[in-house]
């Protein structure tokens, strides 16, 4: 792989604040290059980043690209950004961030690639916690703010990598991975992807790619099929519920609201316990994968159980923000339909009186093709409030709104904003009450004024 960084000093990210972009901003940053960056809207990401001494414009302007001898971009970034434009008309080398990514996954003798539609944050973040309780000088990049490693980055020295991979627009085929961490594949970003077919082969491409292992869910059979139909032929881990996978966990029980123990067992044979503190039996899952993949790497049974305890949660998973006179606010990523109803049946299951779902929902292309499971998931819930679509990168096509969800939610509410859902839910909270905030746009800006009002702020 090119190394497009040497000789690079300065080097400016248009929408640094994204969850893919951060990580690698901190990476530079400590590797000690000149940053700068742009992004739209002012942020807590943004907040940090700034802390970090990186200036961060507010709004994209050519003028914003200084002296940089290197752009990098997001995948939420068009061709006709100002300032990727400018870039390109001045010549400096622009690449988008699955490329500098993949330019540091190469640097590394064993980069594990965590991939799927659902769990990819929680599942790095548990390996990211395993590997360190193994006192091991590990490199890490997670889509989400990990408080263990002071952001979503760190760059170590024992030639290994944690990484979270992003499977939209196919980014995840840019890097070099030797170990392959596949937990599902299910419908999502089928914008790009148009049908299931396409985003098999996307997985099964991956594999290719992959020089080592692959650790696999052998309970989905997407993922079943996908590495079937790829050309990899080397060593494969199968981790799943069932006990016909290499690991499985067993006599799962609910310790707490926030923790579970189960016992890991491993082609038959009983490992020891594992108590995970964060809800839900989908977190087992996730921690049985990072598991399988942190003993190939060679750490012992005590790392994992201490990793997985003392992980709490990564930023916006499932992440408490708020916690006082019997109410509870979370904010938490989910934004597939699938992933709304897990987290929803694991907030059921606390101890709590009611469940509120906070929805924001993201992109119009994907409300509307999934309405129905969207509606579903979140009947679950006892109060459905919902705001408006967040488009992101897509145009309104003005043939799908929140409204059309809302019908097919009995008491669902539509309010536009953030401040009125947040008087709103403030003004009807009752103590018991589980308030969630779920999306994977900006809709942790609302847990937050939420909190503030139910301070009395």
């Amino acid at each position: 792989m090119t190394d497009f960084l040497k000789g690079k000093k300065q080097i400016h990210f248009i929408g640094i604040g994204g969850s893919g972009m951060y990580p690698l901003a901190q990476i530079l940053h400590t590797q000690g290059y000149n940053i700068t960056g742009s992004d739209n809207n002012e942020t807590v990401t943004l907040e940090a980043i700034r802390k970090m001494g990186i200036k961060v414009h507010l709004g994209h302007n050519a003028a914003n690209l200084g002296d940089s001898d290197l752009v990098i971009y997001s995948s939420a970034i068009s061709g006709v950004n100002p300032e990727l434009r400018a870039a390109n008309e001045a010549g400096i080398t622009t690449r988008d961030r699955a490329e500098l990514l993949g330019l540091f996954t190469s640097r590394h003798d064993k980069a594990v690639c965590v991939v799927g539609t659902h769990g990819k944050t929680t599942a790095t973040s548990m390996l990211v916690h395993i590997l360190m309780a193994a006192k091991l000088d590990i490199s890490a990049f997670v889509g989400g703010k990990l408080k263990l490693i002071d952001g979503s980055a760190r760059i170590g020295n024992s030639g290994i990598m944690a990484v979270e991979a992003c499977e939209f627009n196919n980014n995840f085929l840019k890097l070099a991975p030797d170990i392959a961490v596949i937990l599902n594949i299910d419908e999502d970003h089928m914008d790009f992807f148009k049908n299931m077919d396409n985003l098999r082969k996307s997985y099964s491409d991956f594999c290719n790619l992959t020089s080592d292992l692959v650790i696999m869910n052998g309970d989905c059979i997407n993922t079943k099929v996908a590495v079937m139909n790829s050309d990899y032929r080397k060593e494969i881990i199968t981790f799943g519920f069932s006990e016909t996978n290499n690991y499985y966990p067993k006599n799962i029980k609910k310790l707490s609201d926030f923790e579970t123990s189960f016992e890991l067992f491993h082609n038959g044979e009983s490992l020891g316990e594992i108590i995970i503190s964060v809800p839900g039996e989908h977190n087992v899952l996730n921690a049985v994968a990072a598991c399988a993949a942190g003993l190939y790497i060679g750490t012992d049974f005590n790392a994992l159980r201490e990793g997985l305890h003392g992980f709490t949660g990564a930023g916006r998973r499932f992440e408490r923000i708020y916690n006082e006179n019997g109410i509870t606010v979370v904010d938490d990523y989910a934004h597939h339909p699938l992933e709304v109803e897990v987290t929803l049946k694991a907030a059921k299951n606390m101890d709590c009186k009611r469940v509120w779902a906070v929805h924001q929902p993201f992109t119009f292309s994907r409300t509307k093709a999934l309405l129905d499971d969207f509606a579903s998931a979140l009947e679950i819930a006892d109060k459905v409030v919902l705001s408006a679509i967040m488009g992101g990168r897509e145009v309104d096509p003005g043939d799908i709104k929140s409204e059309d969800l809302a019908e097919k939610i009995a008491g669902a509410v539509v309010i536009q904003d953030f401040e009125g859902i947040a008087e709103y839910v403030a003004q009807n909270a009752e103590s018991g009450d589980l308030i969630i905030t779920m999306g994977c746009g900006d809709v942790d800006k609302c847990a937050r004024l939420i909190a503030g009002k139910l301070e009395g702020e």
